[in-house]
């Protein structure tokens, strides 16, 4: 007994129609509803004054590796290149000034124990701004 040996088999199909007009009313509904920050200024005319602030520039320290291992700080190479040795050598180049940046110009072919080296000893001395020299290739 098969009832539905006449009828075909209908696919069901997905209609697009409303889930477009679904889409643009919930976009417009958002359009409507955000909020656009507009920054408004006030115009304010500060006083002048004729003393003018000297620009504080940090000292730095300038600290070479060599390829081989050599340490230089300030272009005074060093005798040894452990940390106390080194952490000294920043001490002394740095005098007066009260927070220098050490400078880092590392060869290429340096071995990084040796820049993790001048790194502890800058810690050690107390310099906590390191910054790392690089040249642009050619």
């Amino acid at each position: 007994m098969n009832f539905l040996r006449g009828r075909g088999h209908d696919t069901p199909e997905i209609n697009l129609i409303p889930l477009i007009d679904v889409l643009l009313v919930i976009i417009i509904f958002l359009m409507l509803t955000t909020t656009y920050a507009k920054f408004s200024g006030l115009e304010i005319n500060l006083p002048t004054a004729d003393a003018s602030k000297k620009a504080e520039q940090p000292s730095e320290i300038n600290v070479a590796v060599t390829a081989t291992g050599q340490v230089q700080v300030n272009k005074t190479a060093l005798p040894a290149t452990d940390v106390l040795t080194i952490s000294e050598a920043l001490r002394h180049a740095a005098g007066d000034a009260k927070e220098p940046v050490i400078v880092i110009n590392a060869d290429a072919k340096a071995t990084h124990q040796s820049v993790i080296d001048i790194m502890q000893a800058a810690q050690t001395a107390g310099y906590p701004h390191i910054s790392f020299a690089t040249q642009s290739p050619r």
